[in-house]
């Protein structure tokens, strides 16, 4: 049986996540939060970013910005996107 949350990007009851999506007080948090829908969403987004901006995870500077862009986007502020993406066409 899945578990429900108050989703805070999408402000709504949804399906919530399996396990916090890291150790702490953080990822408590997110795991109250935030849905699986959610934390989908930002793993792809974050993913773009990664890649367009050629950020290495290894570097400790990479780990604050993109702690700073997944708070954006999941409380529905303005975030970076990755530049010149283009959404597939559905059609």
């Amino acid at each position: 049986m899945s578990r429900t949350v108050f989703c805070r990007k999408y402000q709504q009851d949804l399906e919530g996540l399996e396990r916090p999506p890291f150790p702490g007080p953080k990822g408590e948090e997110l795991f109250r939060t935030v849905s699986k829908k959610a934390w989908q969403e930002w793993l792809a987004q974050q993913t773009m970013l990664i890649n367009e901006k050629h950020l290495n995870v290894m570097d400790p500077a990479t780990r604050p910005y993109l702690d700073a862009q997944r708070e954006h986007f999941l409380d529905n502020e303005p975030f970076d996107k990755a530049e010149g993406y283009t959404p597939p066409d559905k059609g």
